[in-house]
Parts: structure tokens; sequence; C-alpha cells
């Protein structure tokens, strides 16, 4: 586990340290001119790029790091038995683990007598149209005691990963949703 949360950490890190590169105070440089034969300096401050520009260029290399990454742990973990296309995985509306911890306060500990799963979330209307959620097994892995640690860190990794993913798809949405509130126009639909 140490690994993938190490992997995590120096990737929240990384994106610390462009957030923080790109609040910087722009670069002022001296420039000499020739002013009625006299050398006067002038301050002259260099163009900053749009933070929105940058913010979305580190947003988009985090997000492709990530999407490979997940690509990677869905082939690995054969989650393609269940789900063949793998643009599919993200249709479903949350994703869970059962039989190991995800919350602070039990992170990566494994249930004892349980069974390793990754359950996919969705919502599908019953009889009446009423929307229920469905669980679907996306990985079946075994027993919680037999799991092997390294497989234990990698199915954590993918749940997290895809969650990660699916919070960039909704930012995108609402990204979408209020360009369109910015535009006036007579109608937003």
């Amino acid at each position: 586990m140490s690994s993938s949360l190490d992997k995590l950490k120096a990737l929240t890190s990384r994106l610390e340290d462009k957030i923080e590169e790109k609040e910087k105070p722009p670069i002022i440089e001296e420039k000499t001119t020739k002013e009625s034969s006299k050398n006067v300096s002038k301050p002259i401050t260099k163009p900053v790029p749009k933070s929105s520009t940058k913010e979305e260029n580190i947003g988009k290399n985090i997000r492709t790091e990530n999407i490979v990454r997940v690509k990677v742990l869905y082939e690995k973990l054969k989650i393609f038995e269940k789900s063949p296309d793998f643009d599919n995985i993200f249709i479903y509306k949350a994703m869970n683990l059962s039989g190991i911890g995800l919350k602070e306060d039990d992170f990566g500990q494994v249930r004892e007598g349980k069974y390793i799963q990754v359950i996919a979330i969705t919502y599908e209307p019953d009889k009446n149209g009423k929307k229920k959620a469905k669980n679907i097994s996306l990985g079946y892995f075994g027993k919680a005691e037999t799991l092997d640690e390294t497989l234990k860190n990698e199915i954590i990794e993918f749940v997290l990963r895809w969650r990660y993913e699916k919070a960039f798809q909704n930012l995108e949405h609402y990204k979408d949703l209020i360009a369109r509130v910015d535009q006036p126009s007579d109608t937003l639909f």
C-alpha cells in the first residue's frame, strides 16, 4: 500500500508545487532605453500567462497520468472481464470496495471473514419508474485473509484513481454549466 500511497502523495506534491509557482508575482526586469541622449532605467513587466490556462495544463497532465494508470490497473485487475469497454467504467455513478476499509480511520485494513470486491454503483429505474441503486461487481478477489498485499494495494489504487477521474469529469460538467451562465442569452438551454 505504501508504494501506491507514495505515488498519490508525490502526485499531490507536484500539483501543489505547480499551484505555488502559478501564484508567484510577475518578474520585473530593468531595461535601459535612450531618451534625449540619457540612459533611463524603466521597469518592464513580463506578461504573466493566464492562470486558468496554466491551471488547465497542470490538470490535464495530472489527469492524463491518472487515466493511464487507471487503464493499466483495469487490465491488471481484469476489470475488463465484467466491463469490456474501458470508457464505460466511467458511466457508473460511484465505485466502492467491499472487504477493505477506505475511510480515514481504517484505510487499507482488510475486514476478516469478508470477500474483496470492486463494486460499481449505478441507478436504474424499477418497475414503477423510480430510480434504484444497483450494485455491480467489477472484480472479485477472494477472502480478505488470503489477499496478497501488492494486489490489495492495486485494488485500492484502482478505486481511488477511478474516483479521481470521476471528480475531473464532474468538474468539467460544472465548468460547462458555468460557462453557459456567464454568456448571457435568452435562455440557458
